[in-house]
């Protein structure tokens, strides 16, 4: 290859071609080296989210008789189904309080946390492993703790007649049951919004937080003037996982309140499994969770328009 070709090929311009050309030129090579380090990502894209996504737009224009064996198409018949439902407004509605309940909660809670962990004193390192601990116990281990913990004879009623209260049955009523899934999911899954928003807490300049001081700001105005825009992009990334956490909770509802008493926390990825697993109705448990995809990829997308308009460094 001369150097002519050389700069022509560098520049991505098209050079005449040589029939003496080698066709494993640099370029080539390079671009086939690509394509092999990204092909287990793109296989696993491909075997674990198109095509399960694809057989559930499948499945879900059909009806399948799971103990026959019969597949008959109905077209259309599942997503009007959505529309005569009568329980699903209230699995919508436990959907959206469970969701609310575990962002609002779990974004201040690892964020406080952070803010609290952020200082040098003894004995911090314990503290954080302490609050991180619960991320990495088995979520159903966790829930069968809970779960004995919420009885009516359980460990926290018997803590609460220790100061005179007579608590109830934590997960026989609709709204403290509610409460109790969604505090459970928050007490486990917060340490790591905590470990994420500490290490953008430390990684804002101390000269910042010294100038402010000079300046005469006081700790409020220096958190909302200074530390919450810089760690704004660590605030929408934890804002993007916990909502998608939120609505794909599955375990903490099944083993606590297996989505009752009634609806009050039967959520839309329990209905899915309800209705695909439990009556049997695939064709209409698909049709469910495409709906919960299109709830995701819809919040997702807003969430990453409205990033212009407060994390810091986007233009």
């Amino acid at each position: 290859m001369t150097a002519l070709d050389t700069v022509i090929e560098s520049r991505g311009a098209v050079a005449p071609r040589d029939p003496h050309r080698p066709f494993w030129t640099m370029r080539r090579r390079d671009h086939l080296t690509g394509y092999l380090f990204i092909a287990p990502q793109l296989a696993g894209v491909v075997l674990f989210v198109l095509v399960p996504v694809g057989l559930g737009i499948w499945y879900s224009l059909n009806e399948w008789n799971i103990f026959r064996g019969e597949l008959t198409f109905v077209g259309g018949d599942n997503y009007a189904a959505l529309l005569t439902d009568p329980q699903l407004p209230a699995v919508l509605g436990a959907t959206a309080i469970f969701s609310l309940g575990i962002v609002v909660l779990n974004i201040a809670a690892g964020l406080g946390l952070a803010v609290l962990l952020n200082r040098r004193f003894r004995g911090v390192t314990i503290f954080r492993t302490i609050f991180f601990s619960p991320v990495i116990v088995s979520v159903v281990a966790w829930t069968l703790v809970w779960g004995f913990l919420l009885q009516d004879n359980g460990g926290i009623n018997a803590l609460l007649a220790v100061f005179g209260i007579d608590g109830p049955n934590w997960l026989l009523s609709g709204d403290t049951a509610m409460i109790s899934v969604i505090v459970t999911q928050v007490i486990r899954s917060v340490g790591v919004n905590m470990v994420l928003f500490l290490a953008a807490l430390q990684g804002v300049p101390s000269e910042l937080y010294e100038a402010a001081r000079i300046d005469g700001a006081g700790p409020g105005r220096i958190f909302l003037r200074i530390t919450l825009p810089l760690i704004s992009p660590t605030l929408m990334l934890t804002a993007v996982i916990t909502i998608v956490g939120s609505l794909q909770a599955f375990a903490n509802v099944a083993v606590l309140t297996g989505g009752g008493p009634g609806l009050s926390t039967t959520v839309l990825v329990y209905y899915v499994f309800q209705q695909a697993f439990e009556f049997n109705d695939i064709g209409y448990g698909s049709t469910l969770a495409l709906m919960l995809l299109t709830f995701v990829m819809l919040l997702t997308m807003l969430q990453w328009q409205l990033r212009r308009k407060w994390v810091f460094y986007e233009e």
